[in-house]
């Protein structure tokens, strides 16, 4: 292995964030070869000793995604000061290690959720600008009209910021309630509900069915399954793999 540097290592190996690994760098908590390291340096795990609070830095061979099927209530969290149940919660113990979600999910929202260890999957499906789509299954109250549809599609000002355009789609209607197709290129804080509220008609259940092309399929509410690199390698681009080694 070529040498990198260290923060990028040690988020590697699920170790804890990058941010977190500079702060341990400036902290003096990291040791190469047994000299004290500092921010910026960098090491070959293959030909170099790499100890971190006294302890051997292991890298992981293959990097770890999963599908969780998020139930309402649950916090998109690693920990919740406040003590509310969080997505690591319902995986087992020995599983839960160097695990994040990526990016976030309402606690009064349901739905695809991914977790994982890897950096780049996760900037790339969190950033706006790699264009990965969401899709959510949304009952409002009442019937909006075309021209209200036809505003949602094409965008809302919010927090002084137009959202991007939305893909929306009509799936039933009743006299109080109708479902809608949302897909989006973004995620801002509780977006759809928000655009939703502002055009008179607030969300009455709001559910993820995909990221990109994972969906939920079958997998029950509470669930979760792990996801094979074929499923989930595609979202990750040459070129951000190479950046990873900056």
């Amino acid at each position: 292995m070529t040498r990198q540097r260290l923060q990028k290592l040690m988020a590697a190996a699920g170790l804890c964030s990058r941010r977190k690994a500079e702060l341990w760098l400036q902290d003096g908590r990291v040791r190469v070869d047994g000299q004290i390291a500092r921010l910026g340096d960098q090491a070959d795990p293959d030909r170099q000793s790499i100890v971190v609070d006294g302890r051997q830095l292991h890298l992981r061979q293959q990097a770890r995604v999963l599908l969780l099927n998020k139930p309402v209530g649950v916090i998109s969290t690693c920990h919740d000061p406040r003590g509310r149940r969080t997505v690591l919660d319902l995986l087992p113990p020995d599983h839960r290690r160097g695990l994040h979600p990526v990016g976030r999910l309402d606690a009064d929202s349901r739905g695809a959720l991914l977790m994982t260890d890897h950096g780049a999957l996760t900037l790339q499906l969190t950033h706006p600008r790699y264009d990965h789509t969401k899709t959510y299954r949304v009952w409002v109250e009442g019937v909006p009209a075309t021209a209200t549809l036809d505003r949602w599609r094409q965008g809302l000002v919010l927090d002084g910021l137009r959202t991007r355009p939305a893909g929306l789609r009509l799936l039933r209607q009743y006299s109080q309630r109708t479902l809608l197709e949302v897909v989006l290129q973004e995620g801002r804080n509780r977006q759809i509900r928000r655009v939703a509220d502002h055009l008179g008609h607030p969300v009455i259940d709001l559910q993820r069915v995909a990221i990109a092309h994972l969906r939920l399929g079958s997998l029950a509410e509470g669930c979760w399954r792990w996801l094979n690199k074929g499923e989930w390698s595609s979202l990750v681009s040459e070129k951000q793999e190479s950046d990873r080694c900056d």
